[in-house]
C-alpha cells in the first residue's frame, strides 16, 4: 500500500522534477493522511490554485483520505526530536504509515533515509 506525503502530491501537481515518479506510485491507488490532505489543500490555495481541480485529479487516481487515529498521533509525538526539521504533518504521515505497513512517498530530504520512505527526487 502506497501512503503519501503532501510533498508528493503536491510534487505531482505542479510538475517538478520527480512528478512521474509519483505519478507511477498513483496509478498503484493508496491513501494519504487527513492531516497531509489537509496540508497539501492549503499549501494549493495559498498559491491561488485550483483546489477542485487538483482534488479531482488526485482523486481520479483512487487517492483515500486515511482518518488519523489516536494512536497515530500519540506515535507522532513519541517521533518528535527537537532540530529535526520534520513537521507534525510530517510525523503523522510517518506514524500513520507505520499503522498502514505502508511505503510512504515524500519529496522531502529532510525525512532521511527509512526501507518504507520512498524518497521521490
Amino acid at each position: 500500500m502506497n501512503l503519501f506525503d503532501s510533498s508528493a502530491l503536491l510534487c505531482f501537481l505542479q510538475g517538478e522534477h520527480g512528478a512521474a515518479v509519483v505519478e507511477e506510485a498513483l496509478e498503484e491507488g493508496g491513501r494519504c493522511s487527513a492531516v497531509n490532505w489537509s496540508e497539501t489543500a492549503q499549501k494549493v490555495l495559498g498559491r491561488s490554485g485550483d483546489w477542485e481541480l487538483a482534488r479531482g485529479l488526485l482523486l481520479s487516481f483512487a487517492v483515500e483520505v486515511e482518518p488519523v487515529l489516536a494512536v497515530d498521533a500519540e506515535r507522532a509525538a513519541h517521533l518528535w526530536r527537537r532540530g529535526e526539521g520534520l513537521s507534525l504533518a510530517d510525523r503523522v504521515c510517518l506514524a500513520t504509515g507505520e499503522r498502514l505497513n505502508a511505503t510512504i512517498w515524500t519529496a522531502d530530504a529532510t525525512w532521511g533515509e527509512s526501507p518504507r520512505v520512498r524518497q521521490v527526487r
